[in-house]
């Protein structure tokens, strides 16, 4: 879409910062992410050794099935739940298609509610939205210091294709409908929001508006929630809610805009945008699909495919699945402070990052990409520095058995991650979703040693 011409790209590295690190490793508040402007995709592609301090990776067993799930660096081992069509507390047997997910802390439990990307059907728990869908959410209980899950349950049912969402300051669950429809009768397209103990709440926020939601983050100094819309032409958007904390009281949206009119970001590389606006939306609940039509008929900017949100480091990251110059990816950081924007990253070729989609920001400061693209799938880490990196392979490979769960004896290892999320306290484990068949991993090891 034709635009004002872009700000200058920096020349050089972005100012550093201080990352704290230690024992109060959440506490982390300023990064010092460099952007990758000047990398070329053979530059890249010829990095493929570096590991960020972990070594390089190779298949681990499973410690409940004992099976070779996951490729990791040496000294990371891991534990599987939660598999699709394994029986839930509740009596249910857990849904399918595992997704975008949180995690939360109480006492020495942490409780983690985790989307399923399904669509129409009879709806798996209650509370129910629409009983003719089958997308929700399921929680999950894990003893940290044991190293063992404990409990999973329905939350929320009757939704559709919940991919992403968030998790907000006050210990809650955002659960987003990446879609724009009905189901026979009943609109949906909208924002849920789920306790992270005990059910969700089935009634749709819509002031938050209607569209292909994906993933959301919120700043916690202001109760603002940004939203990510995936569309080939979509847009950003930021929520203000009229209270903050109570978001079925209604509120603002708005969407992003750079400069002075439309600019389309959807090739763009590293670089600055400087201090962007936000501009109204207009119909937040519309009979067509209009949001972002209407956003930018008013300036805001357009990005392709906006996937994952994730607050941390005192900014919001979000990414793009298919933006940036070879259309693989871009990694974007706003400082909600300042309204400072800019594209950290983007993948110079599918070999370095094939369309990031999820994602989750360390206790240390480093990112965590899940990627959503074609062939091995990889979880990569963004360091400070600006050094990408694989740290896991999906190696689920199930034609010479299945261990005795219920799922396809087929090749996974083409599916997508999901869902990252590290234990909030103390970031000793990181948690993560195979879609498919649909697996819940929770991974610990050496962090400290490395980028994430």
């Amino acid at each position: 879409m034709p635009g004002t011409p872009a700000p200058e790209a920096h020349s050089t590295g972005f100012q550093r910062r201080t990352l704290m690190r230690g024992a109060a490793l959440a506490a982390a508040a300023s990064v010092p992410f460099q952007a990758l402007a000047a990398r070329t995709a053979a530059a890249e592609q010829a990095r493929f050794d570096f590991d960020a301090g972990y070594g390089p990776i190779s298949p681990v067993r499973d410690q409940t099935t004992g099976l070779e799930l996951l490729a990791l660096p040496r000294g990371f081992e891991y534990v599987s739940y939660g598999w699709t069509n394994d029986p839930m507390d509740d009596g249910a047997p857990t849904p399918s298609a595992h997704d975008g997910m949180a995690a939360f802390r109480y006492g020495d439990r942490v409780h983690l509610v985790r989307n399923h990307e399904r669509g129409a059907g009879a709806a798996f728990t209650a509370p129910a939205y629409n009983r003719a869908a089958g997308g929700g959410t399921t929680t999950l209980v894990f003893d940290p210091d044991a190293g063992q899950w404990l409990e999973s349950y329905g939350s929320l049912g009757g939704t559709i294709r919940n991919c992403a969402g968030g998790p907000t300051p006050w210990n809650t669950w955002l659960t987003c409908e990446e879609t724009f429809g009905t189901v026979e009768g009943t609109r949906h397209g909208y924002i849920f929001e789920v306790a992270s103990e005990g059910k969700g709440d089935p009634t749709p926020l819509t002031a938050m508006g209607r569209f292909n939601h994906e993933a959301i983050a919120v700043d916690p100094a202001t109760g603002y929630v940004y939203e990510t819309e995936d569309r080939g032409d979509a847009s950003l958007y930021r929520f203000r809610p009229a209270v903050p904390g109570q978001l079925s009281k209604g509120g603002t949206l708005e969407a992003l805009r750079i400069g002075a009119a439309t600019y389309d970001t959807r090739l763009d590389g590293a670089r600055s945008y400087g201090t962007v606006s936000w501009v109204p939306v207009g119909t937040v609940d519309p009979d067509a699909d209009t949001v972002r039509a209407q956003a930018q008929a008013n300036g805001a900017a357009v990005f392709s495919r906006l996937e994952g949100a994730w607050y941390g480091n005192g900014r919001v990251y979000v990414i793009t699945t298919d933006g940036g110059p070879v259309r693989q990816g871009q990694v974007f950081e706003l400082d909600p402070a300042t309204d400072e924007f800019r594209a950290l990253y983007a993948s110079p070729a599918a070999e370095v990052l094939n369309n990031p989609d999820n994602m989750c920001v360390s206790p240390r400061g480093g990112l965590v990409l899940c990627e959503d693209g074609g062939g091995l799938e990889y979880v990569h880490g963004l360091t400070t520095d600006g050094e990408i990196f694989r740290f896991a392979r999906n190696n689920v490979d199930l034609r010479a058995g299945t261990a005795g769960k219920n799922v396809a004896a087929a090749d996974h290892t083409g599916s997508e991650w999901a869902g990252s999320v590290f234990e909030p306290r103390n970031g000793n484990w990181l948690f993560v979703n195979i879609q498919t068949p649909g697996i819940t991993f929770a991974i610990t090891g050496p962090w400290r040693q490395g980028g994430l």
